[in-house]
């Protein structure tokens, strides 16, 4: 197979690149709006008590001790279509910034989460569905910890113990 050719110039390619936002992406404003509506409150960028949090989260909720990070699908190499799709034109180059991101995310949430925060991570793909978008947020700052049972349902991961007989 023979190697795929960018079709734009370096400058028009790097004007692109130069165009993508990394904050108040319209995801993240959907998010925002929505849960705005709802009655939650937060801090943007990953603000907390006047210190930044690891990853910059896109929406914090101090109290609450979560946060919520709004990713595009194809930046964060999410597995849905879009996030699959690789570019042909300098693939090396792609396959590697996206791994390196995907493994930054990683590090990123487990420091989150060892300092006492739980995290939600919201995929562009999932913003069609606005309702089951809204349920997931409100369970997940209700209480709802991503990667546990829902509330009321036994956790697999933990045996249950016999009852002792009398």
């Amino acid at each position: 197979m023979g190697e795929s050719r960018d079709l734009l110039t370096p400058e028009q390619r790097s004007r692109n690149m130069s165009r993508i936002r990394g904050k108040n992406t319209k995801p993240e404003l959907l998010v925002r709006k929505l849960l705005h509506a709802k009655g939650y409150r937060y801090r943007l960028h990953g603000q907390a008590g006047g210190s930044k949090l690891p990853g910059r989260p896109d929406l914090v909720f101090s109290s609450r001790r979560k946060v919520i990070f709004v990713n595009g699908c194809f930046w964060h190499f999410h597995d849905c279509k879009v996030g699959l799709n690789s570019p042909t034109a300098n693939a090396e180059f792609w396959e590697t910034k996206r791994m390196r991101t995907r493994e930054r995310d990683l590090a990123q949430r487990e420091q989150l989460h060892a300092a006492g925060w739980d995290t939600l991570t919201v995929w562009e793909c999932e913003l069609r569905e606005s309702s089951v978008l809204e349920e997931r947020l409100t369970a997940f700052l209700e209480g709802y910890v991503e990667g546990s049972p829902p509330y009321g349902a036994p956790d697999p991961a933990v045996p249950e113990v016999p009852a002792e007989s009398e």
